[in-house]
């Protein structure tokens, strides 16, 4: 097995929003060091020149150089197909921002290049390194909640991001509803079987078509439980997310990222993620994301939101 240095090299690709916030995130680590960037936009690159980063205006100058161990694509979600693509080409184990691409097609072409090339291939589901998600798994798989009757998860933001994003990240079951999707099943160890979308009318943006600010998605679940996956676009508390647990002998209302400590919490999970990738380059055991994984929460936010125009088509 090749031999790595300490801290893990990791080249990012993509420095905007998320990018910057994993470079936040992994900042924290001795284990994992982001050491060269590729980002198109020309500005960009010059602040992070002169923030003292590596900077790379492609792709492929940035696998050129060859001193990187992994690539963690942070890209927009349309381009992570193809980039997985070039990444694996060059024999490089890659961790994906989610959803790896916006459809389950996009999510399969990138699984079968990383299986072709003979890569990892890990998605950036940053819920299943939540230490207290992590808790509560194990307490559900250890019998602690009984059988399971419901599970909800949820995801609201404290504010509608800008209508070019909305248009162009496949709406909120792909662009937020992934994540609740792969949590779901994560958390209960069983497969979505049908589902039933609600979409709700209260806007304080202007209208998307395609994009509701908020939605409900109850869930049937291969193992008898009733999943609610709750989306929504504007609470005035700020970004939250929490799971609750109805079983037959106990209960839990699990808010791992809640104001005013959210951000902590993110970061704090984003930086296991990035240890626990490394970790598994390296050939360890780890719990991340497959690229099945990924097909699976696409092709449930697919559904989702086919069920969701067919009731706007109606009304």
């Amino acid at each position: 097995m090749k031999g790595y240095t300490t801290p893990f090299r990791l080249g990012l690709i993509g420095a905007g929003r998320m990018g910057r916030t994993h470079m936040s995130a992994i900042a924290a680590s001795d284990r994992v060091s982001i050491t060269a960037i590729a980002e198109p936009v020309e500005a960009a690159r010059l602040a992070l020149s002169q923030a003292g980063q590596t900077v790379f205006p492609t792709v492929e100058d940035m696998l050129a150089q060859g001193d990187i161990d992994g690539v963690l694509i942070a890209s927009p979600s349309p381009f992570h197909a193809d980039i997985v693509e070039r990444v694996a080409a060059a024999g490089l184990p890659i961790l994906c921002e989610k959803p790896c691409g916006i459809t389950s097609a996009d999510a399969q072409r990138a699984a079968s290049a990383a299986k072709r090339h003979g890569v990892l291939l890990q998605i950036a589901y940053w819920r299943r390194f939540s230490p207290k998600l992590q808790a509560l798994r194990q307490r559900i798989a250890g019998g602690e909640f009984g059988e399971i009757n419901f599970a909800a998860c949820y995801q609201w933001d404290e504010r509608p991001p800008a209508t070019a994003f909305r248009t162009s990240s496949g709406g909120i079951f792909i662009d937020c509803g992934v994540h609740e999707f792969d949590q779901l099943r994560w958390l209960t160890g069983q497969d979505i079987t049908s589902m039933r979308v609600v979409a709700g009318g209260v806007e304080t943006a202007p209208h998307v078509p395609g994009d509701p600010e908020s939605a409900q998605v109850l869930c049937e679940m291969s193992g008898g439980t009733v999943g609610l996956v709750s989306l929504g676009r504007s609470f005035p508390l700020g970004d939250i997310c929490r799971a609750e647990i109805f079983g037959t002998k106990a209960v839990d209302d699990c808010r791992f990222l809640w104001p005013p400590h959210g951000d902590a919490a993110f970061h704090e999970a984003l930086r296991l993620q990035a240890e626990a990738f490394s970790d598994a380059v390296q050939g360890k055991p780890n719990d991340g994301a497959t690229a099945d994984d990924a097909v699976a929460a696409l092709k449930a936010a697919e559904q989702a939101t086919a069920l969701n125009k067919q009731a706007e088509e109606r009304a």
